[in-house]
């Protein structure tokens, strides 16, 4: 009898730990206390959304090598788009590209893409060169987007809820998405404010963009990025628009 008690007893210790391991996994690195900002990203339909802290954290501690980093070429230019991602041309100023970790997603052109491996999935980051703002993607583990961004803003070890002057700006959420903006004191970047929009994608992945940018920017220039991102955004081999 004592054995089985403490066989059910290491089974529910086991089980409790599930939900925060998933998101230790997949976490941005970027949203630990005192880490750089990350960049969320809004919903076509329209969410709220997080980001500057988690999405710089992982690319700004281990800066990019010359391999890591690419030029977003213009839209004439712009590798082709995955046959099952949404038709039509890029906005003005913005070229769609064919990621090599699987996804077609339009950014803006002359953005450097960045990628460094997160605890279980790569983070791939579109910086621009000139105003402080970016792009961060990256695939989930949690069951919903509402867990996943419950887990990212308030995980007692790595919740970028953490963050200096950490204030919410917005929420909002439907069945496929949930979004949160907020602002907060990075260590070296200044004041910023982050878009955070996790979503369900075409083929059932929860994935998480990041728009982010210096509080002093206009929100609309922060949001601007993120939405055609999350509107544009296709797994590859998936059946999009």
């Amino acid at each position: 009898m004592a054995r089985l008690l403490l066989v059910i007893t290491a089974t529910v210790v086991l089980g409790a730990g599930v939900g925060t391991g998933l998101w230790y996994l997949t976490r941005d690195p970027a949203a630990r206390p005192g880490a750089a900002p990350t960049v969320a990203a809004p919903a076509a339909g329209g969410t709220s959304a997080t980001d500057d802290t988690a999405a710089s954290a992982d690319t700004a501690t281990t800066p990019a090598t010359d391999a890591d980093a690419t030029s977003v070429p213009p839209a004439d230019t712009a590798p082709a788009k995955s046959p099952a991602a949404p038709t039509g041309p890029a906005a003005p100023g913005y070229g769609t590209v064919r990621d090599p970790v699987g996804y077609s997603v339009t950014v803006p052109e002359g953005w450097t893409r960045r990628q460094k491996q997160g605890e279980l999935a790569p983070v791939v980051s579109y910086d621009s060169p000139d105003d402080g703002r970016r792009l961060q993607i990256f695939a989930l583990a949690e069951s919903t987007p509402a867990e996943s961004l419950d887990l990212a803003e308030h995980d007692p070890g790595y919740g970028f809820a953490r963050q200096p002057g950490y204030r919410v700006l917005d929420r909002r959420s439907d069945t496929a998405w949930s979004e949160l903006t907020y602002r907060y004191d990075d260590a070296d970047g200044g004041p910023r404010q982050v878009i955070d929009h996790r979503f369900r994608a075409a083929d059932g992945t929860l994935y998480a963009i990041r728009s982010s940018g210096p509080e002093n920017l206009a929100a609309g220039l922060v949001r601007a990025p993120l939405t055609t991102a999350v509107a544009s955004f296709c797994p590859s081999g998936a059946r999009c628009g």
